[in-house]
């Protein structure tokens, strides 16, 4: 049989009962879809993730406060703890080398009136080396300056969401906000950099960290510290020369009584990607049942076709065809079903992703990878529950299909 009378033969199998035919291509497109929309799903949110981290600051090292519990485990009240100061902040800076800036801040949620509006945000109380640390830009006016900062001054920089929530699309430099009904005075704002829910790093209003404590938390504590290592390849002993300084300054002799923790970003960066990781694999592998019982409907629509068609293979047989002939024949149809639905499911799939990514603001990225996946996935899926069926109509007998009524 020719490669043109196989396709022939194919098609006008496949053509001669439709409604069969759309319906087990639709186990395919639903099954090919979801595992594309999943897979899209689960890599947009690595992206947006390795972005936000990225976005934090490069070379980042974050000193965060609390008693330790295990290796990389904290107590429950850790985010309230109060076991890091300004003068620590001032230790390190003074003390640990290979380090391009050191950023101690205090962060807090209030009230923030302007103009008759209000928000609830973040407030941190920093210092001018914030801006190096954290990769902050500056969109319009200034950061307040070290001078500033001695003097307990009264000003205040606004993140891009806090600036629209306060005073729509108006520049609020030189304008006035309240904080816990103290007078700031608006000296700039900074770019965005892209966020959304409760730790929004555009939701925010910086201080300086001297008034922070001055005026609104009445201590000298610190939420936490963040230093910027100068090399990617220097961090590892700039995380060692700040364990050891605090070791000293706190007095703690062993790491399971330490009352702080040395984030490094690379391990932060690391356990978001093996978590996105497994939240893919575990999306993909959802989908995939689907597109499993997709395979079982090819599997039975061939067993149906060949128990139709007996007759139709005795006679073939009889007048030449060979087993091959056959086999190839019902296999053949078999992957069509599953090209045909994979063509249809990559189309739905890739669609599926960006009207989420349209509508209903989630992240998604498709790769190609992915969609040369599903192609790949859709011929095998074929070969494996075409197979069966094709061989038992290849070993039909010519005379007992004739028989057969």
């Amino acid at each position: 049989m020719s490669i043109t009378d196989l396709f022939s033969e194919t098609f006008w199998a496949l053509t001669g009962n439709k409604i069969r035919t759309a319906l087990t291509i639709l186990g395919i497109v639903i099954g090919i879809g979801s595992v594309i929309t999943m897979v899209a799903i689960g890599q947009g949110s690595q992206a947006a993730i390795e972005n936000s981290i990225a976005a934090i600051g490069s070379n980042l090292l974050i000193v965060t406060p609390g008693a330790q519990r295990g290796a990389g485990g904290f107590s429950a009240g850790r985010g309230s703890a109060r076991t890091l100061t300004q003068a620590d902040a001032d230790a390190i800076k003074s003390t640990v080398t290979n380090t391009s800036g050191v950023a101690p801040e205090l962060t807090s949620r209030y009230q923030i009136a302007a103009k008759g509006q209000n928000t609830n945000t973040s407030v941190t109380g920093t210092v001018p080396d914030y801006l190096t640390v954290r990769n902050v830009q500056i969109a319009t006016g200034t950061f307040f300056a070290d001078s500033q900062v001695s003097s307990d001054a009264k000003v205040a920089i606004l993140g891009p969401t806090t600036v629209t929530d306060l005073y729509g699309t108006a520049d609020p430099v030189g304008q006035t906000i309240r904080i816990r009904n103290i007078d700031f005075q608006v000296i700039g704002t900074t770019v965005a950099k892209g966020g959304t829910g409760f730790n929004n790093p555009d939701d925010i209003v910086y201080i300086p960290i001297s008034t922070a404590q001055r005026f609104l938390s009445g201590g000298t504590y610190v939420s936490q510290i963040s230093i910027a290592a100068k090399t990617q390849k220097v961090m590892s002993d700039v995380q060692q020369q700040i364990t050891a300084l605090l070791d000293q300054r706190h007095k703690i002799t062993s790491s399971a009584t330490a009352d702080f923790s040395v984030i490094n970003q690379a391990d932060i960066a690391g356990a978001a990607t093996s978590t996105t990781n497994t939240l893919t694999l575990l999306l993909a592998s959802t989908a995939g049942i689907s597109l499993f019982v997709g395979g079982i409907g090819i599997m039975n629509m061939m067993l149906t076709s060949v128990t139709e068609r007996t007759r139709e293979i005795g006679l073939r047989k009889a007048i030449g065809a060979t087993n091959g002939d056959i086999s190839r024949q019902f296999l053949m149809e078999a992957i069509m079903l599953t090209f045909i639905g994979g063509a249809i499911g990559v189309g739905l799939g890739w669609a599926a992703a960006l009207a989420l990514k349209q509508f209903a603001n989630v992240s998604t990225q498709i790769s190609i990878t992915s969609i040369i996946a599903a192609f790949a996935v859709s011929a095998v899926v074929g070969i494996i529950f075409g197979y069966y069926p094709a061989r038992r109509a290849s070993l039909l007998k010519p005379i007992e299909a004739l028989r057969y009524e």
